[in-house]
Formats: structure tokens, C-alpha cells, sequence
């Protein structure tokens, strides 16, 4: 039988994840899922950033062009505005993230190239907007501009 968590206690493999979502300026973006389905969030957090994204054998830059690369090769319609943010957020240069673009899209097929420049730009866009104002969009209008 599993062990039921104590209600308001994290595990070191969740704080983990939320150190890092942090660090990739991601903290607040799965707000819906948390809402929704707390425990996927939680197994999210634990398994996807706090095991999976800090292995060591690969730096946080490394996993995010990764992470970017599968995105634009699957035609990601939604996922994808989120790791360009945290890309953009954790240093990746805009150059570099075109150059992914146009060198996946060569292997994946010409018309990803299409659908990943318009999500790259909507994010550009919305930050750019939003250093403008100073500050950042709460959560919810960043995530709901990303999907228009």
C-alpha cells in the first residue's frame, strides 16, 4: 500500500522541482494543473524538474534547447510559449532560439518552422509588452496570451 503524504509537507524531490521551476522562471505556470489535479502537479514537480530535469550528466541550458527541439519537431500547439519563456529567462539568446528553429525544422519537416516562429514571436511580444509596463503579467494572462 502507498504512502499517503502528510497534507502541506513536501518532499525534497518537490522542493527540488520547485527550486529549479524557479530558476527557469516557471514557478506560477502550472497554476491550472495544480488547480485542477493537485496530485499530477505534485508528481510533475517531483518526477519531471526535481528527478528528470536535475540529473547531472546535462546542464538546465542543455535540457531546455532539448526540451525546445522536441517541441518544434511535434508541432507542440500549447507547452511550447512556456519553454520559450524559460529559455529566453534563463539565458538562451533569441538567435539561438531561432537557429534551433531553422535547424530542426530542416529534420522535422519545413512547415514546424511556421508554427514555432509565431509562438516564439507571441512570447517575444508579451515580453517585450510587459517590460515596457514594468512589470509582469500575473500568470493567467501570460498563459491565456501565449494560447490566443
Amino acid at each position: 500500500m502507498a504512502k499517503k503524504k502528510t497534507a502541506g509537507k513536501k518532499s525534497d524531490r518537490f522542493k527540488k522541482g520547485m527550486k529549479l521551476l524557479e530558476r527557469m522562471g516557471r514557478e506560477e505556470l502550472m497554476r491550472e494543473q495544480k488547480e485542477t489535479f493537485p496530485d499530477l502537479y505534485d508528481i510533475t514537480v517531483e518526477n519531471l524538474f526535481g528527478d528528470i530535469w536535475t540529473r547531472p550528466h546535462l546542464s538546465l541550458r542543455d535540457r531546455q534547447l532539448i526540451t525546445l527541439a522536441a517541441g518544434v519537431a511535434l508541432a507542440r500547439t500549447s507547452g511550447n510559449h512556456s519553454h520559450y519563456h524559460s529559455a529566453l529567462h534563463i539565458g538562451i539568446s533569441e538567435d539561438e532560439i531561432r537557429e534551433l528553429i531553422l535547424h530542426v525544422g530542416h529534420y522535422a519537416g519545413w512547415p514546424v518552422i511556421g508554427l514555432a516562429l509565431r509562438q516564439f514571436n507571441k512570447v517575444r511580444k508579451i515580453d517585450a509588452e510587459n517590460r515596457k509596463r514594468g512589470k509582469p503579467k500575473n500568470v493567467d494572462q501570460l498563459s491565456a496570451d501565449w494560447e490566443r
